[in-house]
């Protein structure tokens, strides 16, 4: 998908004009496989749009333990850097699951081109709240839920990732081990 089909899709952007000025900001860029999007404690300062792909997001402790914290399926927008930064470096590791293609702007120019129109403010503001929803949905899961209730509720909020993404992530996505995962998963198969 394009940039432009994908912020026309938005109601915030309904204006062909102004979807047309605000998508030629934006630039192209490709990932291989993977490809770093971003690297935790790195100089992070722009904000993306994934068109096409499939990409990772993770954390590391200082002992090694990486543990993943979001995954983008294309076309959507990556979580803002306002929410994946902190004093201009990545808290977050990005890396791409799949070649990708993306969209980017720095985020300087993004908040200057919310100041200087409602629409493009509207649908940077929307995207900040899903991002936070989606955060918070998360954490409620992680402290509410049993392992088998984290891996139904996965399946009903992204459907077809355990297709799309490697079954050690989103173990990890989901705070239990991959030998528990697989148990779930095989217990579900049984159940059929």
């Amino acid at each position: 998908m394009d940039l432009r089909t994908f912020l026309m899709q938005s109601h915030d952007l309904s204006d062909a004009g102004c979807v047309d000025e605000f998508s030629s900001v934006w630039k192209r860029i490709r990932l291989d496989k993977g490809a770093h999007l971003a690297r935790q404690e790195q100089s992070e300062t722009d904000e993306f749009v994934l068109l096409s792909g499939c990409l990772a997001s993770s954390i590391c402790d200082q002992d090694g333990k990486e543990v993943c914290v979001g995954f983008y399926v294309g076309p959507c927008v990556v979580t803002p850097n306002i929410a994946r930064t902190r004093d201009g470096l990545s808290l977050v590791s990005i890396v791409a699951t799949t070649d990708a293609l993306l969209a980017r702007i720095d985020s300087d120019l993004l908040s200057n081109r919310m100041i200087s129109s409602e629409p493009v403010r509207n649908w940077a503001n929307g995207i900040l709240r899903e991002a936070l929803c989606r955060k918070v949905d998360r954490e409620w899961c992680l402290a509410a839920l049993s392992g088998a209730d984290r891996l139904a509720w996965f399946r009903q909020e992204f459907p077809d990732y355990e297709d799309t993404f490697p079954h050690s992530l989103i173990a990890s996505y989901l705070g239990v081990t991959p030998v528990t995962m697989s148990r779930l998963r095989a217990r579900d198969k049984n159940r059929l």
